[in-house]
C-alpha cells in the first residue's frame, strides 16, 4: 500500500473558499477515478513564514501501477481546475510514501 500526499499552503483570502471547493468538489472528483481507496485531509499545525494555511491530503491507493495511471489518465486535468480558479494563491508539493506498517 502506498500513500499519494499532496501538501497545500492556501493564502489567507483564498482559504475558506477553497478549503470548501476541496471538501464538496475536489476530493469527490479525485476520488471518483476509482483509483484511491480513500483520503485524509489534515491542516498541518506548524505556522509557516509565508502566512496562509497548509494542509496535507494523504491518498491511499493499493499499488505504484495504480498511481502511475493516476498520473497518466486524471492528475493533469485535476491540477488544472484548481490552477484555474486559485492561480497564484497556493502552492503544492507532492510525495509517494510506501506503507512499511500498520499497528
Amino acid at each position: 500500500m502506498y500513500i499519494y500526499n499532496v501538501t497545500t499552503n492556501i493564502d489567507e483570502a483564498a482559504h475558506d473558499q477553497w478549503l470548501h471547493w476541496m471538501n464538496e468538489t475536489h476530493l469527490p472528483e479525485i476520488l471518483a477515478t476509482g483509483k484511491f481507496q480513500n483520503a485524509k485531509m489534515c491542516r498541518v499545525l506548524i505556522e509557516e513564514e509565508m502566512g496562509g494555511y497548509t494542509y496535507s491530503v494523504q491518498f491511499t491507493v493499493v499499488d505504484r501501477e495504480t498511481l502511475q495511471r493516476y498520473y497518466t489518465e486524471d492528475a493533469d486535468r485535476l491540477r488544472t481546475k484548481a490552477s484555474k480558479l486559485f492561480s497564484g494563491k497556493f502552492v503544492s508539493f507532492r510525495t509517494e510514501l510506501e506503507i512499511i506498517s500498520e499497528h
